[in-house]
């Protein structure tokens, strides 16, 4: 499964949010996710399943329960895609910048002008 199809869907990205946090056992993630989305504990296993599969969360047993985690290689591998279009953004950023020190300085100078009437 490609990392967008993972990603894409509400539910996934959700579970990769409350896992970035750390290590979480599946029945927290399951209560969560249940409460914010109505969904069945079967259908968030479902997800955890894709998370799993798709190397974007790996689990390790801990007595009867189970911990997720987050897995960063395919997080990296998606970034390193998104290099390709980070300049586009940031060029707009930084043209925001530009035009909100701009509007500071405008102000600026219309109160000192304002001021000194």
């Amino acid at each position: 499964m490609h990392a967008f199809d993972v990603l894409g869907d509400p539910v996934r990205r959700r579970i990769l949010e409350l896992l970035a946090s750390g290590e979480r056992a599946s029945g927290e993630v399951s209560a969560v996710i249940q409460d914010e989305f109505g969904i069945s504990q079967p259908a968030v296993s479902q997800h955890l399943r894709v998370l799993r599969e798709s190397g974007f969360a790996s689990v390790r047993a801990e007595g009867t329960r189970r911990l997720y985690a987050v897995e960063a290689e395919p997080l990296r591998e998606v970034d390193a895609w998104l290099e390709r279009f980070r300049g586009f953004w940031e060029q707009r950023l930084d043209a925001l910048g530009t035009e909100l020190a701009r509007g500071k300085r405008e102000r600026r100078m219309r109160e000192e002008v304002s001021g000194d009437e």
